[in-house]
């Protein structure tokens, strides 16, 4: 008796061939094997994986296959990673995305990474509660992929390659919306970033440059008007922790009450206060995931620091912290912006940006 293992990414048809051509259909069995996040540096806290959706080997690998999916959208031709570029911090180096038939999206594309140290809700505006419900609404967004949830279950019923991974995975050929999240909230889960050049320092393996620590201190360094040969650019009173990032919906200062475009925030809470406000994003990676802001309206990190330096508009719900630097600017001068700016590139992750457990399955 001879055996033959037909493969396709891992998820093919076990035949088993007889002298008489009889052949025995391979059945998928689920399998709960936990999947293990590895970390080089240890500079990340303990991830929190929700308890009713463990990372398992199996999961993972579903969600994987829905992200780079096409049959997610209408058309079959826009997938997750259409808008979600892994060599662009899983981002898009578009201002706006461009969905099925054409349709442009109204904010820039948030980068996707370490989305479980995530306790705020997500999108720009925090309109979804937990990541799997995040994972849903892009696929019926009429903007993006305008595919509804049970065109997209028919879909991957009539696929074996589906029905078999969703068995492995879940221990069920069913395939339903909420095993469709679930598994994309484990794949997302599953992308971390934390071995930056800076990492890297912080776990004693390398040195930064001159220019790189001068950017260190200053980012970290608080803004004081009375003693500028001391003051920072005070990133981290938004941008704090190893995330780079502190959980809140702030207003930068983009725009006066009279220029806002986007209510932000207000729209998911209903609350006025929350006005032009929009979730605080990890600096992770930053210098790859070019637009800024939520419109995309900065081109460049010299952009944004020049805002920041001197252009923090007033409106009645900026960051009392921001507007408090309006009277002088954060006082930068050219070197000093340079070096800011050597030391946001240490946040690059290379080994994120280029790892094969992230790339397409097919």
């Amino acid at each position: 008796m001879k055996y033959l293992l037909i493969s396709s990414i891992g998820l093919g048809l076990l035949v088993s061939c007889r002298a008489d051509d009889e052949t025995v259909e391979y059945v998928a069995k689920y399998d709960p094997a936990e999947y293990e996040i590895v970390f080089n540096n240890n500079t990340l806290p303990t991830l929190e994986i929700p308890t009713d959706n463990p990372l398992t080997i199996e999961k993972v690998q579903l969600g994987k296959m829905l992200f780079y999916e096409t049959r997610l959208s209408k058309d079959n031709t826009v997938n997750c990673a259409t808008c979600h570029v892994q060599s662009d911090g899983f981002s898009d180096m578009n201002q706006f995305s461009e969905g099925v038939n054409g349709g442009i999206g109204g904010r820039q594309a948030m980068a996707i990474f370490n989305m479980a140290y995530h306790s705020n809700q997500f999108f720009w505006d925090g309109r979804a509660n937990l990541l799997r419900d995040q994972a849903l609404l892009p696929i019926q967004d009429h903007l993006e992929m305008d595919e509804t949830l049970p065109n997209l279950v028919v879909k991957l019923m009539a696929d074996t390659m589906y029905t078999n991974q969703f068995t492995r995975a879940f221990g069920s050929d069913e395939i339903n919306s909420l095993k469709v999240s679930l598994a994309l909230e484990n794949f997302m889960m599953s992308i971390i970033s934390e071995d930056s050049k800076y990492d890297r320092y912080l776990a004693g393996k390398v040195n930064l440059t001159q220019s790189e620590d001068r950017g260190r201190v200053l980012f970290f360094g608080e803004y004081n008007e009375f003693f500028p040969n001391v003051s920072g650019a005070d990133c981290a009173h938004c941008h704090a922790g190893n995330n780079f990032e502190n959980d809140l919906y702030m207003n930068n200062g983009l725009d006066t009450d009279a220029e806002f475009m986007d209510d932000g925030r207000e729209k998911a809470t209903m609350n006025p206060d929350d006005r032009a406000k929009f979730k605080v994003t990890s600096l992770r990676n930053i210098a790859v995931t070019a637009p800024y802001m939520h419109d995309g309206r900065f081109n460049t990190l010299e952009e944004v620091i020049d805002h920041y330096n001197g252009q923090v508009e007033n409106s009645s719900t900026v960051d009392p912290a921001l507007l408090g630097t309006t009277s002088t600017g954060l006082m930068l001068d050219a070197q000093e912006k340079e070096d800011l700016i050597n030391f946001l590139k240490t946040l690059t992750d290379e080994t994120f940006l280029n790892n094969p457990k992230y790339k397409s399955p097919f």
